[in-house]
């Protein structure tokens, strides 16, 4: 039982790793907005920027985006409890 939760864990760790390094990509494209002047097309920018993020969350062709973070992690809270239910307290 033990080896699930790490595995588990492993897992959330993975894909926790996989989302945080795309908030660069986020973060270029929100940069791009803040730095808009008057003349910009501040549409333009604001479009491009939902569009990332609606990646980043959904994913692409080849990258499952939060959506596989969603599901390790229900994984990893499913194996905790699990675990948790297994241990016997003293005495009882």
């Amino acid at each position: 039982m033990a080896d699930d939760i790490e595995k588990a864990k492993k897992r959330l760790d993975d894909e926790y790793g996989q989302v945080r390094r795309r908030f660069d990509e986020i973060h270029e494209r929100f940069d791009r907005v803040s730095s808009c002047g008057p003349e910009d097309d501040i549409e333009g920018a604001l479009k491009d920027l939902e569009k990332k993020v609606h990646e980043v969350r959904t994913g692409g062709l080849l990258r499952p985006g939060s959506n596989g973070f969603t599901r390790a992690r229900k994984k990893y809270e499913k194996a905790k409890a699990a675990q948790g239910s297994k241990v016997q307290k003293f005495g009882s």
